[in-house]
Parts: structure tokens; sequence; C-alpha cells
């Protein structure tokens, strides 16, 4: 007890001092990501590309997993140290007995866009009408999977009444669709700027502006985070801070960054063969990136009543929300990075 009591300690002191002055505790470490060429996770590809975690002195390895459900998975298994990913799986987890808690809010709105085939806009005029469907989303169990079981329950349909179909967050994804080996998909930019922009979809439920997600969820609804394991956490405060400020001064670049700027920085395959689709997915997706870092109490429950509309598991589960959010981190970094 007292040996736990004295590492607790230990833990806020490290907050307490400037955190580049300090030594991370796991100087090397693993980030796993489900899609990271996606707008959705912009944030940490910025803090990749422009060195923000060499400047935290942080070697950060990332893996690139088909979808966010393979990351967590990953994270539950202890082959990757932390995740950024879908705010909903700490929730989801904390309800299966995992304590898995998130430190910044990368994206206040998800960015997910649910669209269909021009040529069965005819026959899907609404999510109602989506019964019998074959849906791409990133990964079964992932966020994009979450958004449309969301959107099917409130028009009262199950998951199993549609076919979900993994085709990730890239250039397959776009090919899938296509060629017609999907009847709707739930994805984020540039894959949905593509098939807009060539003509092949018709928009269905969009989530990348505030009037989108007010419609939706009835105002914000956290979408990708860091989140950790407890214990990481609090056998690595000072890591866990590094990791934070790298992610907090990506947040602050974005703020005033032009889609230009982005393309500059992100690799060129990021592009999609098309610089200025590119560029205009940018532009769509700047509204989706948290301000401050910090998950609102009102996003929390929003994120909640999303889950439990389609969740059996959830809507029995008592959910303690203030513990899915560790805020010290980003209050810290806000105060140190200004």
């Amino acid at each position: 007890m007292a040996l736990g009591l004295g590492a607790l300690a230990l833990g806020l002191g490290a907050l307490s001092g400037p955190a580049q002055a300090q030594k991370a505790e796991k100087p090397s470490l693993t980030l796993g990501v489900g899609g990271k060429p996606l707008l959705y996770y912009l944030p940490l590809t910025i803090a990749e590309r422009k060195g923000y975690f060499k400047d935290e002195g942080l070697d950060v390895t990332i893996n690139d997993f088909g979808g966010g459900a393979k990351s967590l998975q990953a994270l539950i298994g202890g082959s990757i140290d932390v995740v950024t990913g879908a705010y909903e799986h700490t929730i989801r987890m904390q309800a299966k007995g995992q304590d898995i808690v998130s430190v910044i809010e990368l994206g206040r709105f998800p960015g997910i866009v649910l669209v269909v085939r021009k040529d069965k806009a005819a026959s899907y005029k609404s999510v109602a009408d989506l019964k019998g469907a074959k849906i791409g989303v990133t990964a079964p169990g992932s966020s994009t999977n979450f958004f449309v079981d969301f959107l099917l329950a409130k028009q009262g349909l199950k998951p199993d009444d549609v076919s979900f179909i993994g085709v990730g967050g890239g250039a397959s994804a776009v090919a899938q669709m296509k060629r017609g080996e999907l009847d709707a998909m739930a994805n984020l930019d540039p894959v949905i700027t593509k098939l807009e922009s060539d003509g092949d979809v018709a928009v269905l439920a969009d989530t990348r502006t505030e009037e989108g997600n007010q419609k939706i969820f009835g105002g914000t609804n956290p979408a990708a985070v860091l989140y950790l394991k407890r214990d990481f956490v609090t056998e690595n405060p000072v890591t866990t801070q590094k990791l934070v400020n790298a992610l907090y001064k990506s947040l602050k670049w974005l703020e005033t960054a032009t889609p230009e700027d982005v393309a500059k920085v992100v690799p060129e395959e990021y592009l999609l063969g098309d610089k200025a689709l590119y560029l205009a997915a940018v532009k769509a997706s700047q509204p989706i990136y948290s301000r401050t870092g910090v998950i609102p109490e009102s996003g929390m429950k929003n994120a909640l009543n999303m889950l439990v509309e389609f969740d059996p598991e959830l809507k029995s589960a008592k959910i303690d929300l203030p513990k899915t959010f560790d805020g010290r981190f980003v209050t810290k970094a806000s105060e140190t990075l200004k």
C-alpha cells in the first residue's frame, strides 16, 4: 500500500515539473492506429512528420492496423503501448472490466460520412432503406461500424439487418465502391471526398460539420483520442505527458494551417494521386479537429448515448464517464506550450 502511494506521489510530482526537462520512463514505445492516412488521424501524422515526438525525446514506432478495433485488440493483448483511436472504445472497455483511459481529444466531430452508391440512391433514400444492404466500414467493430449501428438503431433496425464488410480507409475502399462491391459505405476523408468528387456516391449522413453533428447526435461527439491502459499512465506519467505535448502541438498547428500546408507535410501517397482532391478533403475536414484537446462532459454523454442505442451490454452497464478521460496532461500541455 505504502509502495503504491509512493509511486502515485512520484507520478503526480512528475506532472508538476517541466516535462521537457525530465526523462521519459519509456522513451521508445509503439503506438497503434487503424487507418493512419485518414484525416481522422491527421494530428498523429502531423506530430510524426513535424518531429514533435522527437522534440519530446520520444522514439515512437507507429503500427497502422486495418481498423480501430484491431488497434484496440493489440493494446489489450500487450503488443503495443498506446493507441490513437476512437473515444468510444474507452466506454466499451469499461463495460468489459478493462480500465482504458483517454488523455487528449484529437477530434471533436467523428468526420464519418455514410454514403450510398449513386446508382442505388433511388432505392436507398434514407438509413431506413438500408435493410439487406452490403455496407463497407473501415473494419468490423471500429467507429465507422458503430456509427452505422447507431443510425440503424434510430430507425428500428439491428446490426444484423445489414452485412458489414471491412474495406480499410484508403485506395482499396474507393476501389471497392467503384467496382460495385458495396451498396453503401461509412468512411472518412479523403476517401469520401474522392468518391463525392467522382460522382460515385450520394450522402446519407455527414458528421464533418457542426450542423451535421447537432442533427445526428445533438452536439459534439468526441472522435479520435490518445488512449492507453491506466496502468501505463500511472507507471509512465512523464512519457504520457510527452505524448500529449506532441499531439497538443499538432492541434495548435492545425488551427492556423492551410490545406496547402497540410499537403506539404503528409506523405505523398496520402494524396491518392490527386492533390487538388486532397486539398478539398482537408478543407472539408478542418472543423472536426479539437480546439482544446479536452473532451467536454456533453461530448462524453453523447458518445455513451450513441452506444446505448445499439449495444445491449451497455444498456445494463453502469459507466463512470469521468474515468474515461484524464484531463491533467492536456491541461499541463496548454499551460506550458503557450
